[in-house]
């Protein structure tokens, strides 16, 4: 099992995270997007859209940080990470499309404004985290985890890119449950924490 990564990429570091959560045996591969590695023809060829992270398993392919952590979670049998009750399944995958929405398009984004002069509108993207972040924060009020009673593929998919929202000049400080929550995630075995910038007010 191979996972090609890059660092500083926080879907391709939920994808390892998880990996490293139940123990996966994958060998890491980092692909070098500043030389555009993930558009050459023999990457293109794996993945067309030319991403990280992609997941490689004895030759089933798997794009999309969140399909392979669902993938992973069905091939190991981990309902303990993902539930297979109908009711449990549908919680987790309500917080795995708000990673791939708000998360993505509110910290994410404004992370990447600091990191990789992207061209967003800092205070609309930086609006949308504080938006999505003060709903994390009431979602977390009695409970320490974002889908169950114990971490699944949910915490994980929301994980990286909240954990670094600093850098993208997101504060955390008013959050006081999200802040506790990144601590238990920070706490699980396995834990793999992801690579730190030196920009934002955490520098």
């Amino acid at each position: 099992m191979k996972l090609y990564f890059h660092p500083l990429s926080g879907h391709a570091h939920r994808a390892r995270l998880f990996l490293s959560l139940i123990g996966a045996d994958v060998e890491i591969v980092e692909v070098d997007l500043a030389t555009g590695a993930h558009k050459s023809p023999e990457y293109l060829a794996l993945d067309r859209f030319g991403q990280v992270p992609l997941l490689v398993d004895d030759g089933t392919i798997v794009p999309d940080s969140n399909a392979i952590m669902v993938y992973a979670a069905k091939k190991f049998g981990r309902t303990d990470w993902l539930p297979e009750d109908a009711a449990g399944a549908a919680k987790v995958q309500r917080w795995l499309s708000v990673a791939a929405g708000q998360i993505a398009f509110g910290p994410a984004a404004a992370r990447l404004i600091t990191l990789f002069k992207a061209g967003f509108n800092a205070d609309e993207v930086i609006g949308r985290a504080h938006a999505i972040l003060t709903l994390i924060e009431a979602e977390l009020e009695g409970r320490d985890w974002i889908a169950a009673s114990r971490a699944t593929i949910a915490d994980v998919a929301l994980y990286s890119y909240i954990a670094r929202a600093p850098e993208g000049n997101v504060d955390l400080a008013p959050y006081g449950n999200v802040r506790a929550w990144l601590d238990r995630i920070e706490a699980l075995p396995g834990f793999v924490e992801f690579v730190k910038t030196p920009i934002g007010p955490a520098a």
